[in-house]
Formats: C-alpha cells, sequence, structure tokens
C-alpha cells in the first residue's frame, strides 16, 4: 500500500468535541463570561487548538486496552467530555509519536555521551516527563512560548515532574535566532545531540528551511533528526510517494543531510497494529547530519589558527 495514497484527499474531520482551554471556568454559573472568553481564546488560536487535539489524541492512546504508548498527563490538556474511541486501529500521529519515542530512547541509551535532546514541538510534549531519560541528559524544548506556558501551568497542577537529575530547558519558538537561543541556554555543537520534531507550527516552506539550517547549523556531524513535517509544504503534488521522496531528499540534501521518508504503514505493521482508515497529510521521516555544526568548524579554526601561528613562531626562531 501506497505510504501517501491519502494524501491528494483533505484532512480527516475532528473526532473530538471542541475542548475548551480552562475546565475549571466550567464548574459554576457565575463564571459563565468567563468560559465564554476562554472559548473563543481557543477559537481564535489554532496552534493552541492544535497542540490540545494533539494531546487528546495521546490521551485516547493511553486508554486503549493494549496502547502503544502511555501518556500519564496528556488528560490535563484535554476536556472531560472528550469522546473515548475504542476501535482497534492507532492513529497516525499516534504510530508516528511511538516511533519517535522508541528511536530517542534507543539511541540515547546507546550512543555514549549523547546527553542533549531537542524537542521541535507544539508546547504540549510530554516526553520529557513521561519518557525514561538516562541520567544528565538536557532537554531543549523549542516551541510556542504561550501554549509552552500554559501546558506548564497544567502539568504542575498534575504534579508532573522531569527525571531526577536531567533538565529541561525551553526556547521560545518566537527567539529571533534559535540556534544562538539554544547556545545561551547551554547547547554545545561540539557534543552529540538527537533532535526530533512533532506538531511543531509551520506556516510556509521558509519556516521549515530555517528550522533545518538552524538544525544544520547546531548538531554535530553523525546525529540524527527526525519528526514529521506537513505534505502540503512539498512545492511538487505529493500525491506519489515517489515525488515526495524526490522532494524530501533534496530538501534535506541541500542541507546537509541524508533522509529516509519512513511509510506509516510500515510502522504499524512492526507494532502489530492496523492505521486508522483516513487521510493524514504528514510525512514521518528519518535523517542524519552530514555535515560539521557550525561549534566544530569554529573549533577546527581556532586549532588550525593556533597550528599556524606556533609553525610561523618555529620559523621565525629558526631564522
Amino acid at each position: 500500500m501506497d505510504c501517501l495514497a491519502g494524501f491528494s484527499h483533505a484532512p480527516a474531520t475532528a473526532i473530538l468535541r471542541r475542548p475548551v482551554l480552562y475546565n475549571a471556568l466550567r464548574r459554576t454559573g457565575r463564571n459563565g463570561g468567563l468560559k465564554l472568553r476562554a472559548k473563543i481564546v481557543e477559537e481564535n488560536d489554532p496552534i493552541l487548538k492544535s497542540a490540545i487535539d494533539s494531546a487528546s489524541l495521546r490521551f485516547r492512546e493511553t486508554h486503549r486496552p493494549e496502547p502503544l504508548f502511555v501518556d500519564p498527563y496528556a488528560g490535563c490538556f484535554v476536556p472531560p467530555d472528550v469522546q473515548m474511541d475504542m476501535k482497534q486501529c492507532s492513529h497516525h500521529y499516534c504510530v508516528a509519536t511511538k516511533f519517535m519515542d522508541d528511536k530517542l530512547l534507543r539511541t540515547v541509551n546507546h550512543i555514549d555521551g549523547l546527553k542533549q535532546v531537542v524537542l521541535l514541538t507544539d508546547g504540549m510534549d510530554t516526553r520529557p516527563y513521561r519518557l525514561s531519560w538516562p541520567t544528565s541528559t538536557i532537554i531543549f524544548n523549542v516551541s510556542p512560548e504561550r501554549v509552552f506556558k500554559t501546558a506548564t501551568e497544567k502539568l504542575r497542577g498534575v504534579g508532573a515532574k522531569i527525571p531526577r537529575s536531567c533538565l529541561s530547558l525551553h526556547v521560545p519558538l518566537e527567539s529571533s535566532n534559535i540556534q544562538e537561543s539554544l547556545r545561551a541556554k547551554g547547547f554545545n555543537g561540539n557534543l552529540p545531540s538527537i533532535w526530533a520534531m512533532q506538531g511543531l507550527p509551520l506556516m510556509t516552506l521558509a519556516s521549515f528551511e530555517d528550522i533545518l539550517l538552524t538544525v544544520s547549523g547546531s548538531a554535530m556531524n553523525g546525529c540524527f533528526f527526525m519528526g514529521e513535517l506537513p505534505a502540503w509544504l512539498a512545492e511538487t503534488e505529493v500525491g506519489t510517494k515517489t515525488s515526495a521522496r524526490t522532494w524530501l531528499e533534496k530538501l534535506f540534501m541541500n542541507n546537509g543531510f541524508r533522509v529516509d521518508m519512513v511509510c506509516y504503514e510500515e510502522v504499524a505493521r512492526s507494532l502489530g497494529k492496523d492505521l486508522a482508515p483516513g487521510s493524514y497529510k504528514n510525512i514521518l521521516f528519518s535523517a542524519e547530519q552530514l555535515r560539521f555544526s557550525d561549534d566544530q568548524m569554529e573549533t577546527w579554526r581556532k586549532e588550525f589558527q593556533r597550528t599556524e601561528e606556533e609553525g610561523d613562531e618555529e620559523g621565525f626562531e629558526e631564522l
């Protein structure tokens, strides 16, 4: 079955009821005006709504008889009247979430010195809290600041905590220079890292190219970058697997990455699951950095300069 067979169709309609941002406001009739404002805030903020919709999918997956993963914190983001779907088929988003969870943990546990994890998210990603990170892992969360602040308050309210001896740092997506902001938070391009993107708001192809440029300049040679990106970013028609793959490979190679387009059906099959029917307009990818990071290049430049200066001094002494 073609991995992108459904991409030429319109996105599937939402299965969940429209969520409300502040559930507590609905407890008493006196706060009716506040409840209305909360609804309006969400309806006028598509980024927030998208993040809540994704959290709802994780919440529903968690409560299946045999879930792909368990997200004990997704429930604090969703409304109390969320509709449960107990069908056996798995949503593409949840299959991608499981794929990335497994690859993240497998990589950080098997590569010596890999302590830096960069998550490019919608602001409600709970991976920093729900995954069993190795000791001393530093998680950099790049996401919309307003969504991240809302999510952080809710997570604190349910007692969510980062694994002991690990650290989570937020970098606002709105930063004028994300690469510099990461460096200011302590990210080191001379050390191994792994990057994962899911739910990050991307409005244009140029915005994703900026992200690629950031990852390419920050991640040292050999690091991995995986995630989901909207299929509509493709300048070519992605109704076929071949055209999407060609576009993806060209885009990533131009930024120094070797990339594979991952088939949702194959991932689901390897997990013993069937995909839910309907279209899903995202592309799942896994890439490897082929270039040296900016920090690696700067280290090399300084070493070369030092060697040259030492050579000049030795030559002067011989004269």
